[in-house]
């Protein structure tokens, strides 16, 4: 399970969608009740969830953390732009679907951003990606700029965890993953980048129930 220590609130966020179906931003709801201390499951399969029930060691559930160790900034790849770069890291990508419209995409539209509107869009679109997968910054060789988010694990509908906030994540044999403002960790147990989300939810059916 993941250890959470702290007192860190733990709440569940839902995407607002569009009429087409589009997600457009987040939209928190309950907080669910913890102690300082909690435990949540990893593996996908507790009875208790999102709390760990100890139904991973009966599955022989294999947690190895196989994720890259490397700073993100080892793995983007730049998008540069008209005064913003679109920074991005496809391995983090838990396709919520936040870069992307019926007529567009983020890549796209960085070929446009000489105009203020698209640019100021992209930014909006970044800005809602959970995992940190997609960021941008102002100049080439530029800081990334990050919206202020709480210190908080939030909960996604059938998908990941999402840390925020600059929460420290430390990984099972001891050694800290880089401190990020926003971190979406795998709770169905399939994902290929433990201990991070990477979309295999979709495939392997997960669901909180």
């Amino acid at each position: 399970p993941y250890q959470v220590v702290g007192d860190v609130p733990l709440v569940r966020k839902t995407p607002v969608k569009t009429g087409q179906g589009e997600p457009i931003s987040w939209q928190t709801g309950e907080t669910i009740e913890t102690e300082s201390a909690y435990y949540l499951c990893r593996c996908g399969a507790s009875n208790r969830k999102p709390f760990c029930d100890g139904t991973h060691r009966q599955i022989g559930f294999d947690g190895t953390e196989t994720a890259d160790a490397n700073d993100i900034s080892s793995r983007q790849t730049d998008y540069p732009g008209t005064d913003i770069v679109v920074k991005n890291d496809g391995s983090l990508c838990i396709h919520a679907g936040f870069c992307a419209n019926e007529i567009s995409n983020v890549w796209q539209m960085t070929q446009d951003s000489s105009d203020s509107d698209v640019r100021a869009q992209i930014m909006k679109m970044v800005d809602q990606c959970p995992s940190g997968s997609l960021a941008y910054a102002l100049e080439a060789g530029g800081n990334t700029v990050e919206i202020e988010l709480p210190k908080e694990i939030a909960l996604l509908p059938d998908s990941a965890m999402w840390v925020t906030g600059g929460i420290p994540v430390v990984r099972s044999d001891g050694a800290p993953c880089e401190v990020r403002n926003r971190v979406t960790l795998c709770r169905c147990g399939a994902s290929k980048n433990k201990p991070f989300c990477d979309g295999s939810h979709e495939e392997s059916g997960f669901t909180e129930g």
